[in-house]
């Protein structure tokens, strides 16, 4: 048998767990300030680039620059789903990411995020994508502990109701994933891409 991590791959408990990412995913029409429910502290702006290798289910690369101009180049693979995924995410060195890059032959998908610090613990997460560009939007995404937690969370309690109104965690076609099939590989869909329950914000 083979082994992962050291371990034997197939005995009783042996075989790590992969994490399970939950979010729910809000179209929005730019950063929260200048609105009444604005006001949260800003924790970080990242600009990124990220391209797909498979859309379903998610084989993806992306490029994290910060402020202060350090860049993390990250591989991540995810499952089929949409509020819950499985997901694998780990560094990878630059040259890997050009190389990868160069494999896919297309223009990456540019965004800037900003996450801000919400009242109870919980981070917001904006991004404006592709700048410029005809497809250009904004979505926001808050993750969350469980399928029951995410459920249960209310905007409108976090003073958010009237910026995260058009929730589309559930719907099919509201993926960067679509967004890269649409707008990179031609693929018709919806506004956002194509339909699929494979690939993720």
């Amino acid at each position: 048998m083979g082994a992962i991590d050291g371990r034997t791959e197939g005995a009783a408990g042996t075989r790590p767990e992969v994490p399970l990412e939950t979010e729910r995913k809000w179209m929005v029409d730019g950063w929260p300030q200048g609105r009444p429910d604005a006001g949260f502290p800003l924790l970080k702006e990242e600009i990124m680039r990220q391209g797909y290798v498979s859309v379903s289910p998610t084989v993806r690369i992306r490029s994290e620059k910060d402020t202060a101009g350090d860049t993390r180049y990250m591989l991540c693979f995810k499952s089929l789903g949409r509020m819950t995924r499985m997901e694998v995410e780990f560094p990878i060195p630059e040259d890997r990411f050009a190389q990868i890059e160069q494999l896919i032959g297309l223009p990456l998908i540019e965004k800037t995020r900003r996450t801000y610090q919400l009242p109870d613990g919980r981070h917001l997460e904006v991004n404006h994508v592709d700048a410029g560009l005809p497809g250009e939007f904004w979505y926001a995404e808050v993750e969350f502990g469980s399928e029951e937690e995410a459920r249960a969370w209310d905007p409108e309690a976090a003073g958010l109701g009237a910026y995260l109104a058009d929730d589309v965690t559930e719907k099919p076609g509201q993926s960067m994933g679509a967004y890269w099939a649409a707008t990179r590989l031609g693929a018709a869909g919806t506004v956002s891409g194509v339909t699929g329950e494979g690939s993720e914000f």
